[in-house]
């Protein structure tokens, strides 16, 4: 089976029937059908084939980027400039998309890019509080409700295929050492490698952008052989 059948039998499963603090609400874009098929389009064109791939690993889809498109850190501009893939959507920005594509870019592409990661998250669905993006570590109840369905997202992900000698956390922080903790008990990988979150550098960073593109390459080659 190829890599992309796997994805999309995943994202095709994938719910969440934890009870959570009241005001949180789950945010499920693969239950939008243009969702769905936007992401056939995607894996089929980048993923139909059997290679093994570095997983990289997010905190939950945002309102504007993955949980539009259901692909991470990939906005409808993104979608459509970068990927090749026409759609239908507001062409809103979302930053974070912004900075891996220009990283993708300086990577050699996304065909190129592709080939040798995946992207996904600790939670595979987003979270939202009146409205506005709930990182998951950023409510201690939701930290915990979401543990669980984490870890069987991750051994389910690890099924299709991953090198298992590192894995690279967006984020230095909470989601690093949620991330970690996570490894420490199941051992799902041999090391964890932080990198500076895409939304931390643009927000506070931007004029090093260039320098923490960089700092991802170097990252990458030390561990992808």
């Amino acid at each position: 089976m190829y890599f992309s059948e796997k994805i999309l039998n995943f994202i095709g499963s994938l719910h969440f029937d934890v009870p959570l603090a009241e005001g949180i609400q789950v945010m499920h874009p693969f239950q939008d059908e243009a969702t769905i098929e936007v992401c056939k389009q995607f894996y089929n064109k980048f993923y139909s084939d059997e290679s093994k791939r570095w997983m990289i690993v997010g905190i939950n889809p945002g309102r504007f980027g993955g949980g539009v498109t259901g692909i991470p850190f990939t906005d409808p501009i993104r979608l459509e400039k970068d990927c090749g893939l026409e759609n239908s959507w507001p062409k809103k920005q979302e930053l974070s998309s912004v900075f891996i594509y220009q990283m993708i870019n300086a990577f050699g592409g996304p065909s190129a890019f592709y080939q040798q990661f995946y992207i996904t998250a600790i939670s595979p669905l987003g979270f939202t509080r009146n409205n506005k993006n709930l990182n998951y570590y950023d409510d201690k109840s939701l930290m915990a409700d979401i543990k669980g369905f984490a870890v069987d997202c991750l051994l389910r992900q690890l099924d299709f295929g991953i090198e298992r000698n590192a894995v690279f956390c967006l984020g230095e922080g909470k989601n690093y050492q949620y991330l970690s903790r996570l490894n420490h008990e199941h051992r799902f990988f041999d090391e964890v490698v932080p990198l500076s979150h895409p939304r931390f550098i643009m927000q506070y960073r931007l004029k090093k952008m260039q320098d923490f593109i960089q700092s991802y390459l170097q990252k990458f080659q030390m561990f992808c052989h």
